[in-house]
């Protein structure tokens, strides 16, 4: 939808009624919610019905890594995953973090998003996860367009890798391994996962520190968060025990359409400050992205969607980086 486009339904959405108790009550793993950024209520709230914040600029960093971990799941599929990986990334590196984008999407849409042509390439992530004594994590990363923004490229061949890895020892950490030479090089490794939970995600849930659940702001995108939460817990549980959810993001917004205020006002009020205070909002701008093979801080810099992953993006170092100088202010 058009940044400028008008709400023509000519009607009332119906109220949508969404039980999100059993959601929250999953969410409640050791570390899951950030600690609360406390502010004073003022007139101004911000889209979420909080009160407004500017999160600051982060300054550059001298020394870089070791990394932060943070897989992107959501197995319900068109929730903006893909993008969120590639803007947020962008975004990072723009305020001077080196970041590894990890396309582990058979589909390969991150990579083509930053302009890599995966079918041109001797190895991907595939022979990276198969033939780990050959190809080391080195050999497949790839620089992109962007200044401080790499990529591990796939292709449509790491569908086959699910069945492939059925029978390996401790299939569910060879990513994990994987990774590990290179965490001190970046200060964000940002996996985008597949639309599902088998053993790709495991896979990513296993490697990561963190996740960072991407949710349409649409009733039928909630109905998936429950078993969502249950595999990040049970990972979390018997795999991964560092694992934690930072944060869930709210993405295809429109504010001229009640069904999409009210769902998102639901998951706020359930989840509180889990939800990210940058919302981002429908634009034409990410599709055409997608075909220019650049993340939207290139393509349209002053753009509201590349505002609003700049936000996310000071947002997600206020919490990640204690250290980080500066507090939040009201504007």
């Amino acid at each position: 939808m058009d940044e400028d486009a008008v709400d023509m339904t000519g009607g009332t959405t119906p109220e949508v009624v969404v039980d999100a108790a059993p959601l929250q009550e999953a969410l409640e793993i050791p570390g899951a919610v950030p600690a609360e950024v406390v502010v004073e209520p003022v007139g101004e709230l911000d889209v979420t019905g909080r009160p407004a914040l500017v999160f600051p600029i982060p300054a550059p960093k001298a020394h870089h890594g070791p990394a932060r971990v943070l897989a992107l799941v959501n197995q319900k599929g068109g929730v903006g995953k893909t993008t969120t990986t590639i803007n947020l990334g962008a975004s990072l590196a723009e305020y001077g973090r080196r970041v590894l984008l990890i396309d582990f999407d058979p589909q390969g849409a991150l990579t083509a998003g930053v302009g890599v042509n995966a079918y041109g390439l001797d190895n991907t992530v595939f022979d990276l996860l198969m033939e780990p004594e050959r190809v080391g994590v080195r050999d497949v990363i790839h620089a992109t367009s962007t200044p401080g923004l790499d990529v591990v490229p796939a292709s449509i061949d790491l569908s086959a890798a699910e069945m492939a890895l059925v029978n390996e020892v401790a299939r569910e950490q060879i990513l994990a391994r994987a990774l590990h030479p290179i965490l001190g090089e970046y200060d964000y490794v940002l996996i985008d996962c597949q639309p599902s939970l088998g053993l790709l995600t495991v896979n990513a849930l296993a490697a990561a520190d963190g996740v960072v659940i991407p949710l349409e702001c649409e009733f039928f995108a909630l109905r998936g968060m429950k078993i969502l939460v249950d595999t990040i817990h049970k990972v979390q549980a018997r795999i991964n025990p560092r694992l934690t959810i930072d944060g869930i993001l709210a993405t295809m917004y429109d504010s001229r359409t009640v069904h999409r205020q009210e769902v998102l006002q639901r998951v706020i009020d359930q989840f509180g400050d889990t939800v990210y205070r940058t919302v981002i909002s429908q634009t034409i701008k990410f599709p055409e992205t997608s075909v220019a093979g650049t993340p939207i801080n290139d393509y349209a810099p002053t753009s509201k969607g590349a505002e609003a992953y700049r936000s996310l993006a000071r947002e997600m170092v206020f919490r990640e980086e204690p250290l980080a100088p500066g507090t939040p202010s009201v504007p």
